[in-house]
C-alpha cells in the first residue's frame, strides 16, 4: 500500500473545493460506481463535484443513481472542458497512467495547472499525482473509496447512494465475490453496506440480468469461436468486426465473456481477443488462475497491464496475425502455466 500526502489532503478539503472525478476510458462497473459514490460523498460535504468520463459506458450500469449527470468527454466536450478548467483538483479513479483516458482526454489532463489525487488498485502507477492511495492488495477502487472515507472519518456520511455504487464496484470487479482478491475485509464493507441501503439481490439482478436478445445471440457466437489449447493450460476465444455487427454490438456486450474461456477445467489461462475497426486495434482481456501473472504478460507483450489475475491489452496487428503470435508466445510460458495453482 502506498499513501502519499493524505493528511494535507484532509486539510485542503475541509473547505469548500471545486472538484473532477475522472474514470478511464471504457468505464467499468468500478470505475463508474467509485465515481459515482466519491462524487456523492464530497457534494455531501459541501464541495462541488462533478463526474466526468472519456466515454460512454455500457447500458447495465445506467441503472445507477444519477448516471444521468455524468460528463462524456467525448460526447459533451463542451461542459466537460469547463469542469476541467474551472476545478481546483482532479481525482483519479480506477486507473493509474493518463493514456488510460484516451489521447484526446490525455492531452487535456496533461495541460491542467493543478494537481491530481489518484485513487486506484492497479500495479505500476506514474508518478503523476500529489495525493496517492495505491494498493494491488485490494479488490476493487469501490473498496478504496470506502477506506477513503473512513480515513476521513466520514462512514456515517455513507448512504444508500453510496452504499449501491460501492457495492456495484466491488461485485463487479470481484465477480460477485469469487476473485482472489475478495477477502474477509471486503466482506466486512460488503455487509456494512447492505446496512447502509444497498441492495444486493437488485443490485445483482440490475446488473447481471438485463441482457438484450442480441447480447445473448453473440455470447453464443464467442462461446462457438472457443478454442482450448490443453497442452498450455490455455483457452481463448475470438469476435470479428462482422460478428459484432451481425449481433448488434452495443458498448458492454462482450463484459465477462473472458470469463468463459477460464472456467473450462484444467484452464488456467483465458483471453478473448476482439476486433475493434473503429479503434484500429485488437482489443484483449486477459484471466488467469493462481501465480500466472497477465499483468506481466500483456504488459510484455500487449501494450497493456492491470493486475496479476486480470490485465487488458492491445494489438495493433490484425486478427489472425494477433492469435498466430499469441500462439507462438505459449511454448516461452509452458513450465509457468502449468505450475500455476490455485491457493
Amino acid at each position: 500500500m502506498d499513501i502519499q500526502n493524505l493528511d494535507t489532503l484532509k486539510t485542503y478539503l475541509s473547505t469548500p473545493r471545486k472538484l473532477v472525478i475522472i474514470g478511464h476510458k471504457n468505464p467499468d462497473g468500478d470505475a463508474v460506481g467509485s465515481s459515482l459514490a466519491l462524487n456523492f460523498y464530497f457534494n455531501k460535504k459541501g464541495h462541488n463535484s462533478i463526474v466526468v468520463m472519456p466515454n460512454d459506458f455500457p447500458d447495465f450500469l445506467k441503472w445507477l443513481p444519477k448516471t444521468e449527470k455524468i460528463y462524456r468527454f467525448d460526447g459533451q466536450n463542451h461542459q466537460s472542458l469547463r469542469s476541467i478548467r474551472n476545478s481546483e483538483l482532479i481525482f483519479l479513479l480506477d486507473f493509474n497512467a493518463l493514456h488510460r483516458v484516451g489521447d484526446d482526454m490525455q492531452k487535456t489532463l496533461e495541460q491542467y495547472p493543478n494537481d491530481f489525487a489518484m485513487i486506484d488498485h492497479h500495479q505500476q502507477p506514474d508518478t503523476i499525482a500529489k495525493y496517492l492511495y495505491s494498493d494491488v492488495s485490494m479488490s476493487s477502487t469501490c473498496e478504496m473509496v470506502y477506506n477513503f472515507i473512513e480515513m476521513m472519518g466520514d462512514l456515517s456520511v455513507i448512504d444508500s447512494a453510496i452504499a449501491t455504487c460501492l457495492y456495484t464496484g466491488i461485485m463487479t470487479d470481484t465477480g460477485s465475490f469469487r476473485f482472489r482478491s475478495t477477502t474477509s475485509r471486503t466482506h466486512r464493507i460488503v455487509a456494512d453496506l447492505i446496512d447502509k441501503g444497498a441492495k444486493n439481490d437488485r443490485i445483482h439482478s440490475n446488473t447481471f440480468d438485463s441482457n438484450s436478445y442480441n447480447r445473448l445471440l453473440l455470447l453464443g457466437q464467442a462461446l462457438s469461436n472457443l478454442k482450448l489449447l490443453e497442452e498450455y493450460k490455455t483457452a481463448f476465444i475470438t469476435l470479428s468486426q462482422k460478428e459484432k455487427e451481425e449481433y448488434n454490438y452495443q458498448k458492454g456486450d462482450t463484459e465477462g465473456i473472458v470469463n468463459y474461456a477460464l472456467s473450462l477445467k484444467e484452464v488456467v489461462f483465458g483471453v478473448i481477443f476482439i476486433e475493434d475497426k473503429e479503434q484500429g486495434i485488437i482489443k484483449i482481456s486477459l484471466r488467469s488462475k493462481g501465480s500466472f501473472s497477465v499483468n506481466q504478460f500483456a504488459r510484455k507483450h500487449f501494450n497493456g497491464g492491470g493486475h496479476d489475475n486480470a490485465a487488458g491489452g492491445k494489438s495493433y496487428d490484425d486478427l489472425n496475425k494477433t492469435i498466430n503470435r499469441f500462439e507462438s508466445l505459449l511454448p516461452k510460458y509452458k513450465e509457468k502455466l502449468l505450475q500455476s495453482y490455485e491457493e
